[in-house]
């Protein structure tokens, strides 16, 4: 029982934490983004905007699993199980499908500068995009078909997308192993070959100043980290699951650690975008110009402090009289 509860309890507390730092770090991202397509679409800008939107989309429905969580069971209207579902791990493999989009798009802007420039439309950034979201939303809409169950040992208690029948599990651990290999796998041996591409050619390039080259290796790192942190313990549940023919116990939470990617691909928008990292900047010094300064009110002369009172009081007075 101890452990259930800690368990709950962790949980909440990602979902918490997610949520606090995930919704307004992507909010500012989203308008920075916004802006820049404003004033100029890029293929770039125009991935990072589709992978701000799936994001947000998961933090949208992150509250039904908590809810559940509380609830100890799924005690709202049925047609959200599965709708929640198609949103919570579409947005996972829609995400890792635009990083690794982002991650093309910035190998083939420097390996292939002159003949990319040729094909470098926003329409072209526009359809890929489409066709991610297909994909990721094709693939995940598994949810309508082995998403609701009803234990036949409780008359009442219902779970969503949780405990499955022998039967659903034949059919739902292969195509889990297909999603692993076909979203995951493919697309990060992806961008592992073209960041690392990227960063040779940027290293050895003595045209590029050194801030240049820190915000590259710091947009491949926070990347990688990403798939190892987020994507890759959930993935490879898929597989073990497969060879022991069995829906894991700790898929939970592998699971958990990919609610964090909502919380770090903003980082990844800050080395991507410098319209990000404009807004960012903005952002911190309109806090600092509206934070208080105590010491500011204590450094001032007793009678300046008077007179600038007998100064307002004198302008509320005449100011009145109109």
């Amino acid at each position: 029982m101890a452990s259930t509860t800690n368990q709950r309890n962790m949980h909440l507390a990602v979902y918490i934490i997610t949520l606090l730092t995930g919704v307004p770090s992507n909010l500012l991202a989203l308008h920075a983004l916004i802006q820049k397509l404003r004033v100029k679409a890029t293929p770039n800008a125009i991935f990072l905007l589709n992978l701000t939107i799936s994001d947000l989309s998961f933090l949208a429905f992150l509250p039904f699993k908590a809810t559940e969580l509380l609830q100890g069971q799924w005690k709202m209207p049925t047609f959200l199980c599965p709708l929640s579902g198609l949103f919570y791990f579409s947005t996972i493999y829609s995400s890792t499908l635009f990083l690794t989009a982002v991650s093309v798009e910035r190998y083939l802007g420097v390996a292939f500068p002159l003949r990319y420039k040729l094909y470098r439309k926003p329409s072209y950034a526009v359809a890929i995009s489409c066709f991610l979201w297909l994909c990721s939303f094709g693939h995940c809409s598994i949810v309508y078909i082995t998403e609701y169950h009803e234990p036949a040992n409780s008359s009442r208690r219902s779970v969503c997308y949780n405990n499955f029948t022998n039967k659903q599990l034949e059919f739902l651990l292969p195509f889990r192993l297909e999603l692993g290999i076909v979203l995951f796998c493919l697309p990060f041996l992806i961008t592992c070959f073209c960041y690392g591409s990227f960063i040779r050619i940027i290293v050895s390039s003595s045209h590029i100043h050194r801030g240049k080259k820190q915000r590259a290796i710091g947009l491949v790192l926070t990347t990688l980290a990403v798939y190892a942190i987020c994507f890759a313990p959930y993935n490879t549940s898929h597989l073990v699951g497969f060879l022991q023919k069995e829906n894991l116990a700790w898929r939970e939470e592998a699971l958990l650690l990919s609610t964090f990617n909502a919380s770090l691909d903003p980082i990844i928008f800050y080395f991507s975008s410098t319209a990000v990292q404009h807004s960012c900047k903005c952002c911190l010094m309109k806090l600092y110009i509206c934070r208080p300064h105590p010491n500011l009110h204590k450094s001032m002369p007793k009678d300046s402090i008077k007179l600038d009172n007998q100064q307002v009081s004198d302008t509320q007075i005449h100011g009145s009289k109109f």
